[in-house]
């Protein structure tokens, strides 16, 4: 009796429960930022009943019965659904979804749905960006994006860093064009934080830029305001500080005269250390030219919002870094301020604007190559001393072991006086006119206007006799003037056919033209012989001639261009898309200026098939393929003609006159260069859209390559002051790979959430046709007096290197006989020499038996990131790989008195002792000859950024009427992981032939620092 009671009870109380309303009011934010959502759609599960959010997030639902299930959508955001218990106010947290399929995409003149795009394309969106937050916005490519590699060309503040996207196509400029908002821009004057998303087109998806687009195209979006949204301020800080993120390991003192004294034995003179017992460690070269707790503090700020009809955003920024080296004297400051306006002026007209001022003041010191800080760091002795008696830099002895180019770095730094100031305004404005319902007319106008100014101060000043010395005191100053503006005149049809054929097509115009002028000036004898006077107008002297030295130069380069793309789908799974544009360009003489370039995509969405609808571990599969051709014409101006722009001497009446000759040699065939790219892809998502797959096989061709400085006989006169070598069409490259990318994430509850992203890609770069009388293309430089390092021929990756293979170390007169000669390399060979390989088999060991020992292109490059939140914890690390890369060890001069790295205490000192390491000897050898010796792997893996954070709960910050408060510490570029001896073995001076050559980076500094980000 009493089970049936209570049964009856239960079902009395459940009836009533599901059948009593209740008024629903809440809050909708956004988990980032705390900001209040406005449009989210809140629907009542399996009714028609639902709201949407007002200007500051809010709504309310009547009548709505308990046990209901609300869902929370947003474009762009995780759906979320909740269980009505009771009628309690409800504060609901949406959370981004970066993978989202219904997410837009840009991809050049217009937009598409992620599910949509056929080409191959990756997204780092502002998810990832505020997780990362890097100081530049190419670091945020660095092992997030497959298929793009990120080298820096030194640690210094304000270096640049080199993008390559699928390798290495070209012997010219290899960087992808920067695309801001709709115009051509460069990356270093942005702000990361202004970024709203990063869009890579890394295949024949960017053949709608034609001539700008060979080398991929990076695409910025910047944020905007939103409209009914309430005006939101945001501000994020750091501070920090930077150390060296590597040491060399040098001889100290007490190693080195004991090297010193053996090299000198075996050249048969007396030793120059003959008690080596109180030397000691000696000086540390490293420690005094290298600093700990550099600053380095950024401040920047957003204002944003909307009406029903207006958007606005208002942001600035500072940046200010100092140098791990001469901190002082090395630094970098960038300041921003940022304008975005948009406007529905009526139903059908609408007007945006982006505008971006960028002041930058960067203070430099010589960072690389021979004469460089870190060269003559590195190379002097640790038994000289940093300071006199009198604190001032010991001056280094000029003798035939030290040379007369090593001086003592602290000297170098303190007389090195320069100075550089940018300023840049660029930006867009654009209109949008619905012309009829379903075309559109954009017109939009980009500029981008800069000047800059440099000056250098020489101050007179004795080294002790070096190369270095300044007899007199002189002032170098330039001014530079650059500008370019766009006009782009384009209109969009979007129309849907019955239910199943949808037809977008746009149609335009583009005119860009680039100019300016640049004027540089030294003057001699500087008053009070000071940086304080150091100005041209000052200086009272002229140069040994007589006059001052001045030059200008000025250009104007300008592009016609007409683009057409067709994009079909069929029941919103058949895909198609087909791309032309035809561009002409000032770089090329008549008939050849105007280069057309076709290119089309397709997809299949494969998970939209009936015979799909039993697969539940498939959410999403779509096979994609592309094929185009795209153009380039990065090349000095005017090279198709020829132009009195050199400079000849004759002698009239016994006197000398300086007269004018025609400059580079023209070539009026000049053609477009063409990259030809294939593209085979497939992106899936699997176990409710949990796991993220994306996988591509490329190959891209680049032909007709635009070859400078082409070999040509003298007696053509190339080598006259202002001449040069024609440009030529005269090559083919192939760069073939495979890109693989995963993601797993998950929200295992409402306090945990878990995320971790891996991609790898592997590359393979191939030569396949010079055309030249020579056969290939040399360039780089090693030692002094040397043949150049790096070559480009057929059937060799691009700029790898050229030179001797070793066979070990001759351990004895015999295996010195047995051998064939060395002589011919400049000296003859003894016991403990290197042994080379006589490879074309002639018997002599010469310059023709040079061969491929090695290249600067990794095969594989991988990153791994991982993420993860626990209430109001966050954590991020980001790593990256680059695995079959190598670099040339450069930093070492060959003189017989230097310091060197301790790997020459294995040296060979009789038979069986080395097999690696050659003698030390002051003696002629052939061992600094370029080898496979001075070749290293420079192989790595290194940990780019950890972070850690926390956010104040809500219920804390509302009090202060905010909406975020985050604290975090992180460390950028914590470890790297190699065998590589120097500094940094990802650093290049982004040459494609003459790349990899380290002859001293300045290291990439660790930093560590720790932040705060508000949201009001």
């Amino acid at each position: 009796m009493t089970t049936k009671l209570l049964s009856i009870l239960f079902i009395f109380f459940t009836c009533f429960a599901f059948g009593q309303e209740v008024t629903i009011k809440g809050t909708v934010t956004d988990q980032a930022s705390g900001q209040p959502l406005p449009g989210v759609n809140v629907l009542v599960k399996s009714t028609a009943k639902g709201a949407s959010t007002d200007f500051d997030g809010n709504f309310e639902i009547k009548n709505v019965e308990i046990n209901s299930v609300l869902v929370f959508t947003y474009i762009g955001y995780q759906n979320q659904e909740v269980v009505v218990k009771n009628g309690d106010v409800l504060n609901v947290v949406l959370i981004e979804d970066t993978e989202s399929l219904d997410e837009v995409v840009v991809i050049g003149y217009g937009t598409q749905k992620k599910r949509d795009v056929t080409g191959a394309v990756s997204i780092v969106s502002a998810k990832q960006l505020r997780e990362f937050q890097p100081i530049k916005v190419e670091q945020a490519l660095q092992g997030t994006v497959s298929g793009v590699n990120v080298t820096s060309q030194s640690g210094s503040p304000g270096a640049g860093l080199d993008i390559r996207i699928r390798g290495i196509g070209t012997n010219g400029a290899a960087g992808p064009t920067v695309i801001i908002d709709g115009y051509v821009g460069d990356l270093s004057i942005l702000n990361p934080n202004d970024i709203e998303t990063i869009t890579v087109l890394k295949d024949a998806q960017a053949a709608i830029y034609g001539t700008i687009g060979a080398n991929g195209v990076v695409l910025i979006t910047t944020k905007s305001g939103k409209k009914n949204q309430k005006t939101t301020v945001s501000y994020n800080t750091y501070t920090g500080f930077q150390e060296s993120s590597n040491r060399l390991n040098l001889l100290n003192a007490s190693e080195y005269a004991l090297i010193l004294n053996e090299g000198y034995a075996a050249d048969g003179q007396g030793a120059p250390f003959p008690d080596i017992s109180n030397l000691g460690a000696g000086t540390d070269w490293q420690d005094e030219i290298f600093n700990t707790g550099v600053p380095i503090i950024s401040h920047d700020f957003t204002v944003s919002g909307g009406s029903e009809k207006i958007t606005y955003a208002f942001s600035g920024s500072h940046l200010y870094q100092q140098g791990i080296i001469a901190p002082k004297k090395s630094d970098f400051r960038r300041n921003t301020a940022r304008l975005s306006l948009g406007a529905d002026i009526s139903d059908k007209l609408r007007f945006k604007a982006n505008a971006i001022y960028t002041y930058i003041d960067n203070d430099a010191i010589n960072d690389n190559g021979l004469g460089s800080v870190l060269f003559n760091a590195l190379n002097a002795p640790a038994t000289l001393s940093a300071l006199d008696s009198n604190g001032q830099p010991t001056l280094f002895p000029t003798s035939p072991g030290l040379g007369i180019e090593i001086i003592n770095p602290i000297a170098q730094i303190q007389n090195t006086f320069n100075d550089y100031d940018l300023r840049k305004l660029n930006g867009t404005i654009s209109l949008e006119y619905d012309i009829l319902d379903k075309v559109m007319l954009t017109s939009r106008i980009g500029f981008n206007s800069s000047n800059s100014e440099g000056k250098s101060f020489s101050k007179e000043v004795d080294f002790g006799g070096k190369v270095f010395d300044v007899p007199r005191s002189s002032v170098s100053q330039n001014s530079i003037n650059d500008n370019d503006y766009s006009l782009d005149i384009f209109g969009t049809y979007n129309n849907k056919f019955g239910d199943d054929h949808n037809v977008n097509l746009t149609l335009g115009t583009t005119i860009f033209q680039t100019f300016g002028n640049g004027l540089f000036a030294t003057g001699f004898d500087v008053p009070n012989n000071s940086w304080e006077f150091a100005d041209i107008a000052l200086a009272e002297g002229t140069s040994a001639q007589g006059v001052r030295d001045v030059g200008s130069y000025q250009y104007d380069v300008r592009r016609l261009s007409f683009l057409a793309r067709f994009q079909y789908d069929y029941k919103g799974k058949y895909l198609f898309s087909a791309m032309a544009r035809r561009d002409s360009s000032t770089r090329f003489g008549p008939g050849n200026q105007v280069g057309f370039f076709p290119s089309f995509t397709a997809g299949w969405i494969m998970s939209d098939e009936g015979f799909f609808d039993n697969v539940n571990s498939i959410g999403f599969l779509k096979f994609r393929v592309s094929y185009g051709i795209l153009g380039s014409d990065l090349i000095g101006d005017e090279r198709f003609a020829g132009l009195l722009n050199g400079e000849a001497e004759t002698v009239f009446n016994n006197t000398l006159v300086v007269g004018q000759a025609i400059g580079v040699l023209p070539n009026p065939d000049l053609q477009w260069e063409e990259s030809k790219k294939f593209d085979v892809g497939l992106d899936m998502k699997l176990f409710n859209n949990r796991v993220d797959i994306t996988a591509d096989y490329f190959i891209n061709t680049r032909d007709n390559l635009l070859i400078q400085d082409i070999p040509v006989s003298l007696i053509t006169g190339v080598i006259a002051p202002g001449a040069g070598s024609p440009t030529v069409n005269a090559g083919t490259v192939e760069n073939r790979g495979f890109e693989f990318a995963i993601g797993y994430r998950d929200n295992f509850s409402d306090d945990f959430s878990f995320g971790i992203n891996y991609n790898i890609t592997t590359l393979q770069n191939e030569v396949l046709e010079v055309k030249n009388s020579t056969g290939f293309i040399e360039g780089g430089s090693f030692g002094v007096g040397q043949l150049p390092p790096s070559r480009m021929d057929v059937g060799n990756p691009i700029g790898y290197f050229f030179g001797l293979q070793t066979d070990g170390i001759f351990q004895n007169q015999a295996e010195v006989d047995a051998h064939p000669s060395q002589l011919d390399l400049g000296a003859p060979a003894s016991p403990g020499d290197i042994r080379y390989k006589d490879l074309n088999g002639d018997g002599n060991i010469d310059a023709n038996d040079r061969t491929n020992i090695g290249d600067p292109i990794p095969d594989v490059t991988m990153g791994l990131n991982l993420n993860f939140k626990y209430k109001g914890f966050d954590f991020v690390a980001y790593t990256f790989a680059s695995i079959g890369n190598d670099m040339v060890r450069n930093y070492e001069r060959t003189l017989t008195d230097v310091n060197r790295l301790n790997y020459v205490l294995d040296r060979w000192t009789g038979p069986g002792t080395s097999n690696t390491v050659p003698r030390v000897t002051n003696g002629a050898t052939t061992n600094t000859v370029f080898s496979d010796f001075y070749v290293e792997d420079a192989s790595f893996i290194r940990i780019q950024n950890i972070q850690l954070g926390y956010t104040l709960p809500v219920n804390w910050t509302d009090k202060f009427s905010i909406s975020k408060v985050r604290v975090y510490g992180r460390v950028d570029n914590l470890h790297t992981f190699t065998k590589y001896r120097g500094f940094d073995p990802s650093a290049s001076n982004g040459a494609p032939i003459g790349g990899g050559i380290d002859s001293g980076f300045y290291p990439v500094p660790r930093t560590y620092s720790v932040g705060l980000n508000l949201n009001f």
